[in-house]
């Protein structure tokens, strides 16, 4: 069994899990989810805790992935998640009209992001935005598309990154 499968995922107050034969589900405060599982993983609720087994040699790697999964579902349902982006470079702005998201990037027009359903976009500030959810793949997708506007240049480091993002910057051409 991998290490990974071994540990068992604890369920905090107010997550429900119900395992199906091929899904498991998991219910808390910030919504559903549910993730398709293999018939030959076994998984058993014990004292609050999720436990994974399987015997076939082959589906080791894949319980440890099936663990981790379910890990982030669970964390999803009960606190959710979060991606920051910022805006570097002058006259770029982000807006909230409505449920869409208006970015001024530099381009004669500007770009609107309908946000899909189940994912929060907010701007605490007109440099920065912040993407949330209980879906972690879904948040991270959101968050990479709308950096995919306007990716961050090497030169002067303008463009749409991550919080903490470091922008290796290039010298420029020597006249």
């Amino acid at each position: 069994m991998s290490r990974v499968a071994k540990k068992p995922v604890a369920l905090p107050k107010g997550v429900e899990l119900n395992i199906q034969a091929d899904s498991i589900s998991a219910k808390g405060p910030k919504g559903t989810l549910s993730v398709a599982k293999p018939a030959a993983i076994a998984v058993k609720l014990e004292d609050g805790h999720a436990v994974f087994s399987t015997e076939d040699a082959a589906l080791i790697p894949l319980t440890g992935t099936l663990r981790a999964i379910l890990a982030n579902l669970v964390k999803g349902v009960s606190e959710g998640f979060e991606r920051k982006l910022e805006l570097v470079g002058v006259g770029y702005r982000a807006t909230m009209q409505g449920k869409d998201l208006s970015l001024a990037l530099g381009f004669s027009h500007p770009v609107v992001f309908v946000a899909p359903e189940g994912i929060t976009i907010a701007t605490p500030t007109q440099t920065e935005i912040l993407v949330q959810g209980a879906d972690k793949q879904r948040v991270g997708e959101v968050a990479a598309k709308i950096r995919g506007f306007r990716p961050p240049e090497p030169y002067k480091g303008k463009g749409v990154k991550y919080a903490g993002e470091v922008i290796i910057r290039k010298e420029a051409k020597k006249a």
